[in-house]
């Protein structure tokens, strides 16, 4: 005879639902916040025909903080650079409003402007009104520092043209939307040079496209959502910190330009599902 099947009692049920719910929450904390991904998008943008292909590293949301150590941050800067851009741009949030690790970090960001130009805009975590009333600091001046300590390049509601290889790019940053930081009009309030072939704009929050849409710009980079860190099944990214949830990651086509908005590096809180950090290369060509 064949033995008879064992039943599954209510107490199995339940040990082996609180296990799987166990798991979930470490993979959630222990593992996908630390598994790093490559995203990579190519970029039609070039205004002149036949130019060579422009490799942009985007990096954004670091958070050093006690959830995203310093060791961590410094293997996402090494992916980055194995990436071999021609040029690098970092989103903002650096460090994490009322816990932030700030020893250091100039050191771990310093390789990336060794390696290509590297230009920055801030993040609403980075100091300013609403980062004081989070627990952080009143102005971004200590970002500032560590930034100038690492060489890179802060662009705060102004603008740089630069030449990389064969472009001519036009390079611009605004100030944090969240800490009344943010000035497009003082960034455009000249033409973008003649014979541009991109202008690129750096801005935190993805949410400022429609302060920006009146303004000149080819490809807008933002962060501030980290892809929306917990992308539930069937439901999406309701926690990602933005008004348009159309807008939370990737690269869309928008009001005849590029938005692309990074997953970000670090997190909030130690989590992440279904939604892994990421360095971004954008290719333009």
């Amino acid at each position: 005879m064949l033995p008879a099947k064992k039943r599954l009692t209510r107490r199995k049920f339940l040990a082996g639902i609180t296990l799987a719910g166990l798991g979930g929450a470490a993979y959630t904390h222990w593992g996908e916040p630390h598994w790093l991904d490559v995203g990579r998008h190519e970029v039609a943008i070039a205004k002149m025909p036949k130019k060579a292909p422009l490799k942009i590293l985007q990096m954004s949301d670091f958070h050093s903080s006690s959830f995203v150590s310093l060791n961590f941050l410094r293997h996402a800067v090494e992916l980055g650079l194995s990436l071999q851009p021609d040029l690098i741009c970092l989103t903002g949030d650096f460090i994490t409003a009322g816990d932030s690790q700030l020893e250091g970090l100039a050191d771990v960001l310093a390789p990336l402007a060794q390696a290509a130009p590297t230009f920055a805009c801030l993040g609403n975590h980075d100091g300013g009104w609403w980062t004081k009333f989070h627990g952080g600091f009143a102005d971004s001046l200590v970002v500032q520092g560590l930034l100038q300590d690492a060489d890179v390049t802060l662009l705060l509601n102004e603008r740089r043209e630069i030449s990389v290889r064969d472009w001519k790019i036009t390079l611009a940053g605004v100030g944090d939307m969240w800490s009344g930081a943010m000035q497009p009009q003082a960034v455009f309030q000249s033409p973008v040079a003649a014979g541009t072939d991109a202008t690129v704009l750096l801005s935190h929050n993805p949410d400022t496209k429609s302060n920006l849409k009146s303004y000149a710009w080819d490809l807008l980079l933002c962060g501030h959502t980290h892809g929306g860190q917990l992308r539930l099944p069937f439901i999406g990214t309701p926690f990602a910190p933005v008004q348009d949830k159309k807008f939370v990651e990737g690269l869309h086509r928008w009001e005849n330009r590029w938005i692309h908005i990074t997953r970000g590096i670090g997190n909030l809180h130690g989590l992440r599902f279904n939604c892994r950090p990421e360095v971004s290369l954008l290719t333009l060509v």
